[in-house]
């Protein structure tokens, strides 16, 4: 498998990645953050799966049930056929409660003839750091962790326990079948009748939110399905948004940049939440809102770039030299000593976001009054912060700069402030606030342009181009026809873009220059051409970059250059949040297919 070949399943609790041959490779139970059971993905040997062996004649294809999160693996030989439902339980109870219990559920579905499979069912918990043996019990088969008594996993079964164990050949005539995988030991009896209506139940839930989400004329199935990638990896219990649902995949194979991406940044999590709901969402934000303000000191300058899902602060680093990697990259990570940054653009994103609510619920949002306080001591911090040097958005690890991104989201911090304080009436600091937004400007305008490049750079005093500069307009900080920002627009795309593909910099980082695109960065520069006017070679991007998708139409963080093979953590919440807003332009930008095929011709 050259490729991030993978389909994602969840419940907003955790998370299973399948291969598009059904091979379960990364779950961790009972929450996103947790250890995980299966980890192929990251070791080959040691990881741990769960695969179904078929002979070679079967030809096997995988599909998402339409308007689901509910994976479809279906092998047929023109004979013998069956397919794999998986799926992760998540439903309505009658008190309104959603049923998301830390069980991946695999159901077997018959089709025709009389097919055989064999399964290789081979957890191993605590990340494999050591054993982990399997015995039948009366009704389940347990998988313990050798050091941990407490470390275990249940897996029940419409099939003989003794065969699951030895890989023998499963044969199915005319009958359907389950495995289920749970955290917990089941206080009901396990039947195939309970596993298909749970599988019922969680399809109705999905279609259900599906229908919910706002419809679009033009790439309607590509919104929808990175609006479901979106929603599974919020986290239910707290409202926290994961940036992906995987640690150290890496950005470039053989290379160190492999990092754990099971955590809520803050800057990730306000932009999906900004996007999802101006899908209709809108409950995801009010919760995420919630967390925001159970996990930021209100009056306090400390406030993290990240945190995790449960509110944890701090986020050890540490590596697993047990596991190869993926692809033999290694280290692995788990924890991201990235928590300890100081990133001053985190303050605009998370204003942006509260501006948006306020501006969809008016006074009557929850919390509105912390909110307001929250407001308040941002550009608290602002006023004492922005003249300051930082990591900026792509958390370099070594020296703090004059970031552009990071003086442009101070100013969005200030001016959204602003914003609030007159939805609210409240004319506190007004006049303050205002002089500080204009300081702000003036000072970007004036040292972060390069008047030899025609450039907004990426730092104070640079000649070094940045993709992340192509955001000043979407935050409304210049406008779309201002000559400045074409002629932004216009060198960043000479300068960073290979083949249709974007460097997020050129200038070489503490690991050197990569060799693979950011893929958030590919979207950025297509909504800017897009909105300068050059919407034919914006729309012959966008279809390229769509292209590159894995089969099931997820993306990662990366893209390889050359190769075209996605890297980085998967699914990622960056690059689909981007393909929506990017879609939406295009769909927003046109009144009937005559308009956009004369501009794109």
């Amino acid at each position: 498998m050259n490729n991030l070949d993978y389909g994602i399943i969840g419940n907003c609790q955790s998370a299973a990645l399948i291969s598009k041959i059904g091979s379960l490779e990364w779950c961790c139970l009972p929450n996103f953050d947790s250890a995980s059971a299966f980890a192929k993905i990251l070791d080959q040997n040691k990881g741990g799966s769960f695969d179904v062996i078929v002979s070679e004649d079967y030809k096997i294809s995988q599909k998402y049930i339409r308007n689901t999160n509910i994976l479809s693996t279906k092998w047929d030989n023109g004979t013998d056929a069956f397919e794999f439902i998986d799926f992760m339980p998540r439903y309505q109870e009658e008190d309104k409660s959603y049923f998301t219990p830390s069980e991946v559920v695999r159901y077997v579905n018959y089709i025709k003839g009389t097919p055989k499979f064999k399964v290789n069912y081979n957890p191993k918990l605590n990340y494999a750091k050591g054993q982990t043996s399997s015995e039948i019990k009366s009704d389940y088969i347990r998988s313990k962790y050798v050091a941990d008594t407490y470390d275990s996993l249940f897996l029940y079964s419409s099939f003989d326990y003794e065969t699951i164990l030895n890989g023998e050949e499963i044969t199915l005539t005319n009958n359907n079948g389950y495995f289920l995988i749970s955290y917990h030991e089941k206080l009901l009896t396990q039947s195939i009748n309970r596993e298909y209506l749970k599988l019922e139940r969680t399809k109705v839930y999905w279609m259900n939110w599906s229908e919910k989400t706002t419809q679009y004329k033009y790439y309607n199935n590509e919104i929808l399905r990175s609006a479901l990638v979106l929603k599974l990896l919020s986290y239910e219990q707290s409202g926290a948004v994961l940036a992906a649902a995987t640690t150290s995949l890496p950005e470039t194979i053989g290379e160190v940049r492999n990092w754990d991406y099971r955590f809520c940044w803050i800057r990730d999590a306000s932009m999906v939440i900004k996007v999802i709901s101006g899908l209709g969402h809108s409950k995801v934000a009010k919760r995420f809102l919630e967390f925001i303000l159970s996990v930021i000191p209100i009056k306090d300058e400390k406030i993290q770039i990240m945190y995790g899902i449960n509110g944890q602060k701090k986020l050890t680093e540490e590596i697993l030299d047990h596991l190869e990697g993926y692809k033999g990259s290694s280290p692995v990570r788990i924890g991201n000593a990235a928590y300890e940054q100081k990133q001053n653009d985190i303050y605009g994103i998370l204003m942006d976001v509260i501006y948006q609510q306020f501006m969809q619920f008016n006074n009557n949002l929850n919390n509105s009054e912390e909110l307001w306080t929250l407001s308040k001591s941002i550009v608290t911090i602002v006023k004492d912060n922005w003249e300051k040097p930082d990591k900026g958005i792509w958390e370099f690890r070594t020296e703090e700069r004059h970031f552009t991104f990071s003086k442009l989201l101070c100013w969005v911090a200030v001016d959204r402030a602003i914003k609030i304080a007159q939805l609210l009436g409240k004319e506190v600091d007004n006049t303050k606030w205002i002089n500080l937004r204009d300081d702000i400007r003036s000072d970007i305008y004036n040292n972060a342009w390069n008047n030899e490049i025609k450039a907004y750079t990426q730092s104070y005093g640079s000649e070094d181009l940045d993709a992340s500069t192509l955001l000043m307009e979407t935050y409304g900080f210049i406008e779309a026809k201002d000559p400045r920002f074409v002629s932004t627009v216009q060198a960043t795309e000479k300068e960073l873009c290979n083949d249709g593909l974007m460097y997020r910099y050129k200038n070489k980082d503490d690991f050197g220059l990569p060799s693979s695109s950011f893929t958030i960065c590919t979207f950025w520069m297509i909504n800017s051409l897009y909105k300068i006017g050059e919407r034919k070679k914006a729309k012959a991007y966008f279809d390229q970059l769509l292209s590159y998708s894995n089969h099931l139409g997820l993306f990662s963080e990366d893209i390889h250059f050359e190769s075209k093979r996605l890297l980085g953590n998967f699914p990622q919440a960056y690059s689909h949040l981007a393909l929506i807003e990017t879609a939406i332009n295009f769909s927003g930008g046109f009144t009937d297919e005559e308009e956009l095929m004369a501009s794109i011709h």
